[in-house]
């Protein structure tokens, strides 16, 4: 029997099926909570930065880094993947004055697809 032939409701639904999969196969991780979050003013200095993200994390391949106005790291060992939570990611932080911060992150999702992104917050 030719898919051509069978049944239009038939067809859509492994037209869909197959759509969902593929979007599955092309999975890439993408920030769903950032601490502290984008544009954020904080009034404490923050000894993190915490991002958690959608999908699960190759840390391998996987970075934060986080730098003041002038452009130098303030951060204080590599970015770590939790092992209990593939899903967050976190780099500890020298101690930080009142300025501005650039947040920078790589996400290489367990499936070999890589995201980028930055963002910025600040201390008082």
């Amino acid at each position: 029997m030719k898919f051509a032939t069978l049944p239009r409701s038939f067809r859509l639904a492994a037209g869909a099926l197959a759509l969902a999969g593929a979007q599955l196969a092309w999975a890439h991780a993408y920030p769903t909570h950032q601490q502290p979050s984008a544009g954020s003013t904080v009034t404490t200095a923050q000894n993190a930065v915490v991002i958690d993200f959608d999908d699960a994390l190759e840390p391998a391949f996987s970075s934060i880094n986080v730098t003041d106005a002038a452009g130098k790291s303030v951060i204080r060992e590599k970015a770590t993947v939790d092992p209990a939570n593939s899903k967050r990611m976190s780099v500890a932080l020298d101690p930080l004055s009142a300025g501005q911060y650039a947040v920078t992150w790589i996400a290489v999702a367990a499936d070999g697809h890589r995201t980028t992104g930055h963002y910025s917050f600040t201390v008082k």
